[in-house]
């Protein structure tokens, strides 16, 4: 990691005159990399709106993720923040950082590094660390994160909220992240929408979230095929689902398998051949939840009693909790081709479906 910061610190904050965003993308000859899913926004009228979104930033310290250009960087420092760590990736931004380091002395702390592998609860001090139950710290996340990683990143970033780890070491850290406006849709999604997903219950279940505004592709350089959505987090005192953040996650995967069948196919791949379908009833039956309604048409609550049922089936039987059905459909596959069949169909059904 490269680690650099300018020392001194002035009261009251303002930037200094500088080059536009457009003119630092042009001065070191800055271009969106596609196969990195980079685009930039150069509006500051935007980068403001996304920042406000945020919550009062005045001496807070912010972590801004992928800050490219430095758009939202400049808005995040002109919001008056006591501390701003950027983590950027992409070796050919660090310049352009570095000037608005520079014009914002003992403020901005840059680190070369991938966010996915960085350290985060090490981030900040560590006399910002707050009781869960407490209101959350002053710290923020903030991030126009490439499309090819926000969906891994805030599922790693909901992991660490369950078990309060990573950025959630501090307390409950709130984040304001952009999106693919889908994504989006998908995390605020409701029970009964076509939206409702995995990913929906998954953040739902941990944070408070809110789809803020969408901001339109025409606002990004270069223009991305969709709209973006900004998105805010809030890390609940108690989640929905008071169970470890694995068997959540493998219980709703299980559900969504097969999202426009009934819900009790997917819930059926959670055990094995044998002894499936009396399983699964079983599970139907504790959690109380109509085996006829489709995964997006499900509450949090039949959720919440569908995860405890499983624990408890679990509890009973170790071996449960490390069963994976697509292991199962490989080795049907594999001792089919050695018997010289290709498999029944509803098996490469399934296949393509998973």
């Amino acid at each position: 990691f490269c680690l650099m910061a300018a020392p001194g610190k002035v009261a009251a904050f303002r930037l200094p005159p500088l080059p536009t965003v457009g003119e630092i993308i042009k001065l070191f000859r800055l271009k969106a990399l596609k196969q990195l899913s980079q685009n930039f926004l150069l509006d500051l009228r935007l980068t403001d709106k996304i920042v406000k979104q945020a919550g009062e930033l005045k001496n807070a310290h912010v972590c801004e993720v992928g800050p490219g250009p430095g758009g939202i960087t400049r808005s995040i420092l002109s919001a008056g923040v006591e501390q701003l760590l950027l983590i950027e990736k992409d070796a050919r931004f660090i310049p352009g950082l570095q000037m608005l380091s520079e014009a914002a002395p003992g403020k901005v702390r840059i680190v070369h590094g991938d966010i996915l592998t960085y350290k985060m609860e090490k981030a900040f001090p560590k006399h910002l660390k707050k009781n869960w139950e407490d209101e959350p710290p002053d710290i923020h996340i903030i991030g126009n994160l490439p499309f090819s990683v926000s969906t891994p990143l805030i599922i790693k970033w909901l992991e660490n909220v369950s078990k309060r780890d990573g950025p959630f070491t501090y307390g409950r850290t709130q984040m304001t992240l952009t999106f693919q406006k889908e994504v989006g849709e998908r995390l605020t999604a409701n029970p009964g929408s076509n939206q409702r997903s995995r990913l929906s219950i998954m953040a739902q279940h941990l944070c408070t979230v809110e789809n803020c505004f969408i901001i339109p592709g025409q606002a990004f350089v270069p223009k991305p095929e969709v709209d973006v959505a900004v998105v805010h987090f809030t890390p609940l005192v108690q989640p929905k689902i008071q169970q470890p953040f694995e068997l959540v996650e493998k219980v709703v995967r299980s559900v969504f398998q097969f999202r426009r069948k009934y819900c009790f196919r997917g819930i059926e791949t959670l055990f094995p051949a044998n002894g499936r379908l009396k399983r699964t009833e079983q599970l139907m039956m504790t959690a109380n939840v109509d085996p006829t309604l489709r995964p997006f048409q499900l509450s949090m609550s039949q959720f919440r009693n569908l995860c405890n049922a499983y624990r408890k089936m679990c509890d009973e039987d170790p071996s449960l909790l490390v069963f994976n059905y697509r292991e199962e459909l490989r080795q049907k596959k594999t001792t089919g081709s050695l018997l010289g069949s290709t498999g029944q169909p509803e098996q490469t059904e399934e296949e393509n479906q998973l």
